[in-house]
């Protein structure tokens, strides 16, 4: 909100939807306009009086030397006609979407307001009406608020479907309803974990000025506590979004990673997706009013924030994945590549029947087909175990691979069941190769889970049933040793089947994985 001192004009004014600051020397004045949007009303003095001494209380908390109080302006008679936050004036060529647009370096300011971030977060308050805004359900009601405010706005204009059109309403409210309808227990282990405090509530990198004795964070949210009481990790998506928009992307993804590594956040990435896709909707909202106010450059960044925000709401996804296949067709290794690439979690049918029957993993345990521990009942019951715990992670907001051979169309059904349950894009694979090198695999095998060898699996593909609905990946062009690396075609096509958006929306790392044979 702040401009420069020091090299800048003595006197300047800068305006937003809401407010008007003047800058006289080494102070700045700030002004509430006398609006109401909807979602705040600074229609009479006494709302903006009220408005000025909360904000300079809140904004304090961050920054106490900046908020120097509250002045009364007075007509000659005396009466009071408005009042005005009084601000120490920032130094504009600090401000740190001056210094992304400049591309100074800002890594270490940025780090230190990501610990300023999470420090106060850890020291805020907390308590049972705070928690509710942090719910799934309150979520949603402000994403129908935002979804319901741009219709108002456009329906006011005569170009009404155009701009519902640019600011991607249906997709977006699709995907966020679809994210949310599965997800109340990730939201209520976060309430349950102390993750919803009163926070800043608008983040943005135009209100941070990184100073040489450390970072001031300005204009926090006053005029609705509701919108202030959110979880952490959405306060800290505010400014990951704007960097994001800035047009720094890996920066926004450094400062989301040493916020949650500040605040011991475990949350899952899809989670921060949607509220990168959250803050940014809201952005979206507001640059909507300016564009109905006559903004003639506010269009353009409503295109640019909806698509910001169907980027990170598809990237953020929930996913279930099942990688079925023969013995020795490769599922097991690129199910492992693909859990690496995509930071997923891996449940083995492999792993989880030697757990269930109280072995260690490499521990051998074979047996004919349909015998021991690969009898139809311990079969049984290993599906219903990896689905079980898949589900508990659907709803917990992590995307899940499952490895297992997935011949049988119940096991399949019943998966589909868990996916829609937990509101999960169902994702079916399955991978073949040539017979002579699936037998070489498994005769190489070395302290491997499984057990198969050629003749169990070729009882396994006389009694599968037909899987229409898999994507059909051919793992044996890979060569011999071969590996499996995000080069290899199987590993292209499935990733292209799971991210179907691109690769930018994935943030892990890749290492390859070794085919035996």
């Amino acid at each position: 909100m702040l401009e420069p001192a020091a090299s800048e004009p003595f006197a300047g004014v800068s305006e937003t939807h809401s407010s008007v600051v003047f800058f006289v020397g080494d102070h700045a004045y700030k002004l509430k306009k006398p609006v109401s949007l909807g979602f705040l009303d600074f229609s009479s003095q006494a709302a903006r009086e009220a408005a000025c001494r909360r904000e300079t209380e809140l904004n304090r908390r961050f920054a106490p030397d900046v908020y120097l109080g509250v002045a009364e302006v007075r007509a000659p008679s005396g009466e009071s006609c408005e009042h005005l936050v009084v601000m120490r004036r920032m130094p504009g060529n600090r401000r740190l979407s001056s210094l992304i647009r400049a591309r100074a370096p800002v890594a270490g300011p940025l780090r230190q307001v990501a610990r300023a971030l999470a420090v106060q977060h850890a020291a805020a308050a907390r308590g049972p009406q705070i928690s509710e805004q942090g719910s799934r359900d309150a979520l949603r009601s402000r994403w129908r608020a935002s979804f319901a405010q741009i219709r108002r706005i456009g329906a006011r204009l005569p170009d009404a479907a155009e701009l519902l059109e640019v600011a991607e309403v249906g997709p977006t409210e699709r995907l966020a309803e679809w994210f949310l309808a599965g997800r109340a227990p990730l939201f209520n282990a976060r309430i349950d974990d102390g993750r919803v405090v009163d926070g800043h509530g608008d983040l943005l990198a135009d209100d941070i000025f990184c100073l040489d004795d450390g970072p001031r964070i300005l204009d926090c949210l006053e005029f609705d506590d509701r919108l202030r009481w959110l979880d952490g990790l959405d306060d800290a998506a505010f400014l990951a979004m704007d960097l994001d928009r800035l047009g720094a992307p890996e920066l926004a993804e450094r400062f989301t990673g040493w916020y949650t590594e500040f605040a011991a956040d475990p949350a899952p990435p899809s989670l921060r997706h949607h509220y990168l896709a959250y803050r940014a909707f809201v952005r979206v909202k507001v640059a909507a009013i300016r564009a109905a106010q006559g903004d003639l450059y506010a269009a353009a960044e409503v295109r640019q924030l909806a698509a910001m925000t169907l980027r990170h709401l598809r990237a953020g996804a929930v996913t279930l994945v099942l990688i079925g296949g023969m013995p020795g067709t490769g599922k097991s290794v690129l199910a492992g590549a693909l859990a690496d690439r995509l930071g997923c979690t891996l449940l083995s049918s492999d792993r989880i029947r030697k757990e269930l029957a109280g072995l260690p993993p490499e521990a051998p345990a074979p047996a004919p087909f349909g015998a021991g521990i690969y009898a139809t009942s311990w079969t049984e019951r290993t599906y219903g175990e990896l689905l079980h715990r898949a589900g508990a992670l659907l709803e917990l907001g992590e995307s899940v691979i499952i490895d297992a051979s997935w011949i049988a169309r119940g096991h399949r059904a019943a998966a589909a069941a868990v996916a829609e349950k937990g509101a999960a894009d169902l994702v079916q694979l399955r991978c073949t190769a040539p017979p002579a090198l699936a037998a070489q695999r498994m005769s190489s095998r070395r302290g491997d889970a499984s057990d198969a060898d050629p003749t169990i699996a070729a009882h396994m593909a006389a009694t599968k049933d037909p899987w229409p609905d898999a994507i059909t990946l051919d793992t044996g062009g890979t060569g011999s040793p071969g590996s499996l690396d995000e080069s290899a075609d199987p590993v292209r096509r499935a990733l292209d089947a799971i991210r179907p958006y691109g690769p930018e929306h994935v943030w892990r790392p890749t290492r390859p994985y070794m085919l035996p044979g």
